[in-house]
This record gives structure tokens, sequence and C-alpha cells, in this order.
């Protein structure tokens, strides 16, 4: 942080002024931005000041000169946001050449999964800086706030990428989704009914698909057999239920979550192998290692690969494909918190809100998330107790 306050701000008390950074994403096709100028414009009128990179938001068409006129300063090179900033908020989590420029006393806030990335959470801890993952943020009603909108578009996404999978061309099975008269639709098969799964069957339902839902929560599969009636099939999940429809699947969407955990395993190298031909996995749960023991990481500019002649698709930042609704709808649900951070400073911000608290994952060396910790196989410190010290 830098100097003191100006004085009194319109949308309440602030102790001081905060350097917000926004850099580039570097990640491979990765077009989203951490603060629209609209974000831009709140942090400013409340006596902040904001750098951001050049060309940060232009893929989506959030222009320099847009920043500029919210009030932010734009800097072309990422170093200077990264070596004077005191709050970097990004979307995806830092890149090795990214994570070596942070420092202690920094907070970063960004996405990080930092389960299954050993190498990023040991990168993190010797930065000594404080960072933030927006998948672990609760909220009130157990939810994941700022998990929630990428899960949305995630979720719609892996139905209109299953599908585009299952073409011919792409090396499937060469089944429209919802079939036409005379000719049966393809059976889809969502693992996990929560947001991801939800919206996923959502889609496969209004194409028309097969659609079948397997969760281990039997009030979840009740919400949405009353949302979907005999459009939508649910299934109590165990072993068998998943591997009987799995084999029987022409496109298996994974959309399992254990907050801040690496995602179980639920289809198995054997299941696979048994799979039909041109038959297509996604794995929504890459993120967190992936739901499928075949999964492995892939990119937008090579999104699938081929095990076994089953189509599988694993991009770690599916909604960067759709970057500008996905650049808004995460800006709509972090401002919040970035404002929360910058106006009373980390601390005070998480110490005063407990679920905010539940996003910080590393704190100087220390890893400060307890499923994180446990995955990783290092020691567990309670963020508050850290804080403290």
């Amino acid at each position: 942080m830098v100097g003191n306050g100006p004085g009194p701000f319109p949308f309440g008390i602030q102790e001081k002024i905060m350097r917000i950074g926004v850099p580039k994403e570097i990640k491979v096709h990765e077009y989203r931005v951490g603060m629209t100028p609209a974000s831009v414009r709140e942090a400013v009128a409340r006596g902040h000041t904001v750098l951001v990179q050049s060309g940060a938001g232009a893929a989506i068409g959030l222009e320099d000169t847009h920043y500029a006129n919210a009030g932010a300063r734009v800097s072309a090179a990422a170093a200077e946001i990264f070596g004077s900033a005191d709050l970097i908020v990004k979307v995806k989590e830092p890149q090795p050449g990214e994570w070596r420029q942070l420092r202690e006393g920094q907070v970063l806030f960004t996405y990080l999964h930092l389960a299954p990335d050993p190498a990023q959470a040991k990168g993190l801890q010797e930065s000594e800086c404080t960072a933030i993952a927006y998948e672990t943020v609760t909220d009130a009603r157990g939810g994941l706030p700022l998990l929630a909108p990428m899960s949305d578009v995630a979720g719609r996404m892996s139905i209109q990428v299953g599908a585009h999978c299952l073409e011919l061309g792409q090396g499937g099975r060469g089944m429209l989704l919802g079939g036409v008269p005379g000719v049966a639709p393809a059976r889809v098969v969502v693992l996990g009914g929560g947001i991801v799964g939800s919206n996923a069957a959502r889609m496969s339902v209004g194409l028309g698909a097969h659609t079948t839902v397997v969760d281990i929560s039997l009030g979840k599969l009740y919400e949405l057999d009353a949302l979907y009636g005999p459009a939508m099939n649910t299934l109590a999940a165990t072993a068998e239920a998943i591997e009987e429809q799995v084999l029987a699947a022409d496109l298996v969407i994974g959309a399992v979550l254990v907050t801040g955990a690496a995602a179980p395993k639920l289809v198995t190298r054997r299941m696979v192998e048994q799979m039909k031909r041109g038959s297509v996995l996604v794995d929504v749960a890459i993120d967190q290692g992936g739901c499928f023991e075949t999964s492995r990481p892939t990119s937008h500019a090579e999104p699938t690969y081929v095990v076994d002649s089953v189509i599988h698709y694993c991009v770690t930042n599916m909604p960067g494909a759709v970057a500008r609704t996905s650049t808004f709808a995460l800006n709509n649900a972090t401002l919040p918190f970035i404002l929360k951070l910058a106006d009373k400073g980390y601390r005070r911000a998480l110490e005063d809100d407990p679920h905010l608290c539940a996003g910080l994952n590393v704190h100087h060396g220390q890893i400060t998330h307890e499923a994180v910790a446990r995955d990783l196989g290092l020691p567990f410190r309670a963020p508050l107790e850290a804080l403290a010290h």
C-alpha cells in the first residue's frame, strides 16, 4: 500500500490507497482479463490506483483507451505491474514467469487450483506472497460465488464442445446430439449435479439428447427431477451405476468438485478401454486434476487427444473460449471482493469476512487451506493463525 487516502470517499471509509495491478494473461489462448474498465472505474472512484497492462483486454474489445478513460494507468510492461502493485488481480493461475515476479507482502487474487499443481504451490510459497484463490471463497449458503460464474460457462460449453467432438471429422462417432425423427439421440451422461453438471444437463436436454445425471446427493437429484421431469434421468452415484452409464454413453461430462481438493477419479482406465469407439469424454474437472484416469491437461490450441479410440477434451481454461462473456460474468462476482481487499487492506478484509478468508491458500510460505495442504502432502496452518504472525 502507498500513502494515506485523501479523505472520506463516497462509497465508505478506507484507511489507505491500494495500487491494484492487472497484467495481461499469458496462458495459451487465455483472453480473459482480471478487471473490466467498469470495475476499474469503481476502484478509482474509491481513491485507488489501477495499473493495467497494455493489450490486456484487447482481444475481447476492451481497449487501452477504455481503461484510460476509466481512470487506469496503462503500462506496456508486465514487470511494472508486478513490480509496483500491492494487489495483483488475474484470471488464471500464475505461470512460472509470473510467480517468480511475486514478492513478500504482495497479494495475488485469482484462480489457483493448487491441489494438482505442486510446482505452482512451491513457487507461491517461495515468493512469500499472500495468495487468495477465487475457487475456495465461500458464501453464507455454502456456495462458491467466484467459481459459480465460470462453472455456468464451462457447464454449458461442455455440451457444445462435446457435440462438436462427436462429429466424424473430429474423430467422433458421427452422431447428432439430438438425433432426428426415426433416429435415436446420443446418450449423454453427466457425472455430478452441481453448477457445472446442472448447466450441462440443461443444455443437453435442450438439444434433445438422452440425458442422465449421476450424483451422490439425493437432494440435488430431486431438484433436477423437479425441474426436468421425464426429460432427464437421474441416478444415485455408485461405482456400478457410473460404470454402467459410462459404457453405454456417447458423451460423458466430468463435472465433479471437492472444494480445494483434487477431483476423484470416477472413470477408470479399464472403463475407457471398454467404451464405444468414437465416444467422447469432456473433463471439466481437469483444473483440479481431472475425474477420468486417462485425463491430462490440454489447451485451446490442441484441445483433444485419443485414448483407446475415445476422444478426450481436457482444456484447463474452457471459459477462455468465450472470453468476453466469461470476463464480464467473472467481474460481476469478483468486484465486491476486490474492493473489500483494496478498501480495508488484505489483513482486515480477511479477518472481517470468513467467506473471503476461506479463499486464503498461501500466506508467507504457509499453506492455509486444509484440502490443498492434504492433497499436496504439506503442513497446514489455519488462516487466521497464519495472519496473526
